[in-house]
């Protein structure tokens, strides 16, 4: 599998709104793209810096995986996200090694990038995604 660079990290917030502004005011980040991904009930903010995002995650449904998140766990970071290239092979080989998947095929994520997750117990606690932007010209 090729890993180019860390894309992004995912951080659970209760509000998106009162979160923000630490991220603009404190650490002088700008926040380029507020994005709501529906069919994952979650609400994103990305920030750069350098080649990495910051992606904050608000869930929009007590239901939704990040408000089951931070019932369980508080606000935090929630995942770190690999750029790679070829998921479905990245997929296919981490599966291969005996790592479980939460998703065997990837699904649309925030920004139009194609996302997979492996699950956090075969990663040693840590929720690993990885992306591919497709959508490159």
């Amino acid at each position: 599998m090729k890993l180019s660079h860390i894309e992004h990290i995912g951080i659970a917030v209760n509000d998106l709104n009162e979160a923000i502004p630490y991220y603009e005011n404190i650490l002088g980040l700008k926040c380029y793209s507020v994005e709501e991904v529906k069919d994952q009930k979650v609400k994103t903010a990305f920030f750069k810096i350098g080649q990495t995002k910051l992606e904050l995650l608000e869930s929009t449904s007590p239901e939704g995986p990040i408000a089951k998140f931070i019932e369980k766990r508080g606000q935090g970071i929630h995942h770190i996200a690999f750029a790679v290239d070829g998921i479905e092979n990245a997929l296919s080989e981490a599966k291969e090694k005996g790592v479980s998947l939460i998703d065997q095929k990837p699904r649309k994520g925030a920004e139009g990038l194609d996302i997979a997750f492996l699950h956090p117990k075969s990663t040693f606690g840590v929720l690993t995604e990885f992306c591919e932007d497709n959508n490159k010209s």
